[in-house]
């Protein structure tokens, strides 16, 4: 055999591996570029994270018709809306057990964090960068008058803006890019200001 065909076939291997890694490299670095700009590519990878309780707001603001303030009950007055604390939602699971099966047993979950005194390490879903400052309680009071609602507005008609429809989701997922292009948008649509110092430190 030929000492240039011999090289060849010793070489194909190696440039066919290299060929495949490269190409899911940059399919990879492509879909990451596009998703960044366009942010309904991100959402197909980005799954609803798995919480150490299955709590469904379906159930909770949905068919109950909660109001979001119950449980986040710094959102109107802090920057954080404020998880609730485990003795919080013993006060209605002290008693209320649950018929389901699958229900009862993430309530029975629940009564055992409280039972040991221990906090439920949720995995946050909504998160902006560190350098970034938002105030919830400058966005509830602005946001009704911005979305000309009247004086018996509803919560949710003001949280789903940025984070959907809450309460049809059985797990919460981040909707909206929450990007800096996604806020300054809103902002000049509605006549906030857009100084770099509002939202930056």
């Amino acid at each position: 055999m030929r000492p240039d065909r011999k090289l060849l076939l010793l070489s194909l291997p190696v440039v066919l591996i290299g060929g495949l890694v490269a190409t899911i490299i940059g399919g990879f670095v492509i879909w990451r570029v596009a998703a960044h700009y366009f942010y309904p590519l991100e959402l197909i990878a980005k799954a609803a994270p798995t919480q150490p309780i299955r709590f469904t707001h379906v159930t909770h603001a949905g068919q109950l018709g909660i109001d979001c303030t119950f449980c986040h009950r710094t959102v109107t007055e802090e920057r954080t809306a404020g998880i609730p604390a485990v003795q919080q939602c013993m006060f209605c699971h002290a008693v209320i057990k649950g018929v389901e099966e699958d229900k009862a047993s993430e309530i029975a979950k629940l009564q055992e964090y409280a039972a040991n005194d221990e906090p439920i390490d949720w995995i946050r879903v909504h998160r902006l960068p560190d350098h970034v400052q938002f105030t919830h309680e400058v966005h509830i009071r602005r946001l009704p008058e911005v979305l000309g609602l009247g004086e018996d507005f509803q919560i949710q008609a003001v949280c789903s803006t940025c984070h959907g429809k809450i309460w049809e989701m059985e797990e919460v997922r981040q909707v909206r890019a929450l990007k800096m292009g996604d806020c300054v948008d809103c902002h000049r649509a509605n006549n906030a200001p857009t100084d770099c110092v509002i939202c930056h430190y």
